[in-house]
């Protein structure tokens, strides 16, 4: 069965992530062998045709100036040919905000709650959830950067979806800043966690340039975790002494002046140096 072009109801196109070099791929088969694979529709009245499978397709072959598009019609309810098509797509491949997208669409348009969809896809009301979340919390504009290829969706989903819930204004800004830098999930992350700690200006600064970031944590030494280490050793056996102290009979034992001043001289003189490295850092 062929259909025209102008009889094709593209509904559920945003509910599909773009991949342009799948894209250039199937336009170069397509260009030369034609459309071999029909897409998949279902009747909407009318002389329309809801397309559910094939929005690649179609895109290439309107590119190719073709007139009709080869389909094959599934007489399905709407709802059960989505989840139908949900699941065999799942089969291969997926991203998790495609996922979200169609759970979102069965959620809001055919009222299926999250128990009905885990058994309807067989998953875990956990897993309905996270990708449910890639829709209801993060804004349009980001999803799109993850539908149009720009974004990671693991990043979407392990960076700013949990932003989402501590500061939703700057996700987008936060996205930006991930393209424009084109930061791994691994660095994206360590971003996230920098900013987390940060006062508003270093915020703004980590947005502003995060490969100066990833250079400055790329930088710090090998063995600035010993030096926490020091720190973290200085601060017990001090907390330790005090202890005996109070834990004593409430005197202190004789003991020479040297004892005191030299441990305080150290411990100034480490301490008026990292601050001045800080300062700096």
């Amino acid at each position: 069965m062929e259909l025209e072009f102008h009889q094709i109801d593209l509904r559920y196109e945003t509910l599909r992530r773009r991949d342009p070099r799948r894209e250039r791929q199937l336009l170069a088969s397509i260009g030369d062998q034609g459309q071999v694979c029909p897409v998949v529709v279902l009747a909407a009245g009318g002389g329309r045709y809801i397309l559910l499978d094939g929005y690649k397709r179609v895109r290439a072959l309107q590119s190719l100036k073709r007139d009709t598009v080869l389909v094959m019609l599934w007489e399905l309810e709407e709802a059960e040919a989505l989840v139908l098509e949900g699941v065999m797509r799942g089969a291969q491949p997926a991203s998790p905000l495609d996922q979200g997208l169609l759970l979102g669409e069965l959620a809001d348009r055919f009222r299926m709650n999250q128990e009905e969809l885990g058994r309807r896809f067989d998953r875990s009301s956990a897993w309905i959830s996270r990708r449910l979340a890639l829709v209801r919390a993060l804004p349009k504009a980001v999803q799109n950067l993850v539908l149009l290829g720009k974004l990671s969706p693991d990043t979407a989903m392990k960076v700013l979806v949990p932003l989402s819930r501590d500061n939703a204004q700057d996700v987008a800004r936060f996205a930006e800043a991930i393209v424009r830098t084109h930061l791994s999930t691994r660095e994206a992350r360590s971003l996230h966690t920098a900013w987390l700690r940060g006062k508003p200006a270093v915020r703004e600064r980590l947005l502003a340039d995060p490969a100066l970031f990833l250079r400055a944590r790329a930088s710090v030494p090998k063995d600035a975790g010993s030096l926490l280490a020091d720190l973290h050793s200085i601060r017990e056996t001090a907390r330790k002494a005090l202890a005996r102290i109070e834990g004593g009979t409430g005197t202190v034992p004789a003991i020479p002046p040297s004892s005191l001043q030299e441990p305080r001289m150290a411990c100034e003189a480490l301490f008026m140096r990292l601050e001045r490295e800080l300062a700096h850092a």
